[in-house]
């Protein structure tokens, strides 16, 4: 490399020469059509300046982030295991509202009857038997309550439905 290099000024964007006029922010922007171009239309009526139509008049907004879980939700969320059931007992938007309540208190029943039916494995050959068939009945049983929870009903059960119910508060 040369001196030359380093005592010429640099050229183009690298000098210290203030850039070409640009136009400020919020400055409109030239035009670079063609000359003779004609303007873009202007927006059909009933459009916002953000060009897009206006909602419907029974339009609803949409509901605030950080709400949680809707009622069918939670309720069936509270069938997956006993962990949520508890959960949704305890937090205080959700132990206040009956169906949450009950699905929570009738999962905690269903897990019950599931330990009492592990149980039943001490006794050799009968026991087994029931066990094999109680625990298909609580899986069909078990799909049902959460799928009745996710479409916004309930699927009461014969003792522990009642038990959930009258403790819930929830009417069927």
């Amino acid at each position: 490399m040369s001196d030359e290099n380093f005592t010429t000024p640099p050229s183009g964007h690298e000098s210290n020469e203030p850039p070409a006029a640009e136009p400020a922010w919020g400055a409109p922007q030239p035009n670079y059509t063609q000359a003779g171009a004609p303007p873009p239309p202007p927006p059909p009526a009933g459009y916002a300046q953000t060009g897009y139509p206006p909602p419907p008049p029974n339009y609803g907004p949409p509901p605030i982030a950080g709400e949680g879980l809707s009622d069918t939700a939670a309720s069936a969320l509270a069938y997956v295991t006993f962990i949520p059931a508890l959960i949704f007992l305890l937090l205080a938007p959700y132990n206040q509202k009956p169906v949450i309540r009950f699905h929570a208190i009738q999962e905690l029943g269903l897990t019950v009857v599931g330990i009492c039916l592990h149980f039943l494995l001490v006794i050799p050959i009968l026991g087994i038997m029931v066990y094999a068939i109680g625990g298909i009945g609580l899986l069909v049983v078990w799909v049902m309550c959460i799928i009745k929870a996710s479409q916004g009903s309930a699927f009461k059960l014969p003792f522990i439905g009642d038990f959930a119910a009258q403790q819930a508060g929830y009417r069927i």
